[in-house]
């Protein structure tokens, strides 16, 4: 676990700097706080979970995996969580009011441990270690930057990426440097840059699952490539991912009386993340929207596994992954399957891409009960893999990028909500599938705002 004082000295910096550094270079210090400098503690900075593992949650909010009714919508505490479920189309908040703040608080220590690593001299004796924390820090940076494009900057457009808005990209642990925005097309290059980069020094079997690896890597540059509708490349980092991490989960040898059948760290996981879900997400409150859950068979065990049945005849998610009420964000061989089979049918590979759907089928449906799809077209297999995408991945980050990536495509998803007898409707390509940044940090930086 970090060192607390090296991590209070670190978020000292950081926050104080953000805000205004004058006041704090004005206090006396605290002389016990502990500048990290030694490949240990550049260790203990990585392993913080509460600061790398919790993903951004816009995009689960915001998606059509759930709804709320009236009164739970109502009785949320959180202003912001109220106008993103309904896309609002202007509003203002603070960065601490959403995943922003801990975006950019990850990326500062994954460039507190590149800067740090380049003062310790790489020898014989350390370099195993010292190659470690760099693929780890590289890693995670590249995660943070992938998993903030989905929400705050528009779906990858080849034609107009170099104009799109993207990202702040910052490389430095210096907080008085002014961020300012790339472009979309700058934003992924440096976020494909960093996840490549890390995979030659990581591990293929890490001693955590909360620790990235080369599966890991394998599998964000598959979803990475994929929210780019790159899906040659998608479909190579994927396969390479299975070359090394290929195992699933028999549905068939779950208990479906437990609370949570789906176990945390089980064979599927390569790398475990959590998705805050805020109260709009939890036990009581989110609920499975209708059209979703009846998409599954009955001799399909997912319905039986994956939803619990509440009182009032609707149903909730309850298959979180993570030994918390949070929702899995992480990565898992089920999703990369997905990932090869669809690059597979876009490129006319009909009968490899069923022989991976086939696979994943078979240990989702009850024994004897599923019968091997064969005998689509191309276009039939792609609609096929598109649906069990999103009966296989839901409540996991995945749904709104999917959403962004697909409607530029012509599929035109419409997502509405309604509540107290109002139709909230959000259409394809809409401008509001972008979500706004913070204002303060618009405020400080000068940046320009996502365009409504």
């Amino acid at each position: 676990m970090v060192s607390r004082k090296i991590y209070l000295a670190l978020f000292c910096g950081l926050v104080f700097g953000s805000a205004g550094c004058q006041k704090f270079l004005d206090a006396k210090p605290e002389k016990t706080l502990t500048i990290p400098s030694t490949l240990a503690d550049f260790q203990a900075l990585l392993d913080n979970y509460p600061i790398f593992a919790p993903d951004p949650h816009e995009g689960e909010h915001s998606d059509d995996d759930h709804y709320l009714n009236n009164d739970d919508w109502e009785s949320l505490y959180s202003d912001y969580e109220r106008k993103i479920y309904t896309w609002e189309k202007e509003y203002q908040f603070d960065s601490e009011a959403n995943s922003w703040s801990n975006t950019y608080r990850t990326i500062y220590f994954c460039n507190t441990v590149l800067e740090g690593l380049q003062k310790i001299n790489r020898n014989p004796k350390n370099s195993a270690e010292w190659d470690h924390l760099k693929g780890q820090a590289l890693y995670y940076r590249g995660k943070r930057l992938l998993q903030a494009s989905f929400i705050w900057t528009p779906a990858y457009d080849k034609g107009t990426a170099n104009s799109d808005l993207g990202l702040p990209l910052r490389f430095s642990a210096d907080f008085n440097i002014k961020s300012k925005r790339a472009s979309v097309e700058e934003t992924y290059l440096q976020l494909l840059n960093d996840l490549k980069s890390s995979i030659q020094l990581l591990p293929i079997n890490p001693v955590s699952k909360v620790r990235p690896s080369k599966p890991a890597c394998y599998a964000l540059l598959s979803r990475a490539y994929l929210s780019m509708r790159d899906y040659v490349n998608a479909g190579l980092y994927a396969d390479s991912c299975l070359q090394l991490n290929h195992e699933l989960i028999d549905y068939n040898d779950l208990d479906g009386t437990e609370i949570n059948p789906l176990k945390r760290f089980n064979t599927e996981v390569i790398a475990e993340n959590e998705i805050g879900e805020g109260q709009a997400l939890n036990f009581t409150r989110g609920r499975v929207s209708p059209d979703l859950y009846n998409m599954y068979d009955q001799d399909d065990l997912r319905k039986e596994m994956l939803f619990s049945n509440n009182p009032d005849g609707t149903h909730g998610f309850r298959a979180r992954l993570v030994g918390t009420t949070g929702l899995f964000g992480g990565t898992a061989t089920n999703e990369v399957y997905l990932n090869r089979a669809e690059s597979y049918a876009r490129a006319g590979k009909t009968t490899l891409a069923l022989n991976d759907l086939n696979k994943l089928l078979l240990k989702r449906w009850r024994k004897n009960k599923f019968n091997p799809i064969s005998g689509l077209d191309a276009k039939e297999v792609l609609d096929l893999i598109l649906k069990e995408r999103r009966k296989e991945l839901l409540f996991r980050g995945i749904r709104w990028v999917d959403l962004k990536r697909l409607n530029k495509e012509g599929r035109n998803i419409v997502l509405t909500r309604n509540l107290n007898n109002k139709i909230y409707r959000l259409e394809p390509n809409d401008l509001r599938y972008t979500l706004l940044i913070p204002q303060d940090v618009i405020t400080r930086s000068g940046m320009q705002q996502n365009p409504r």
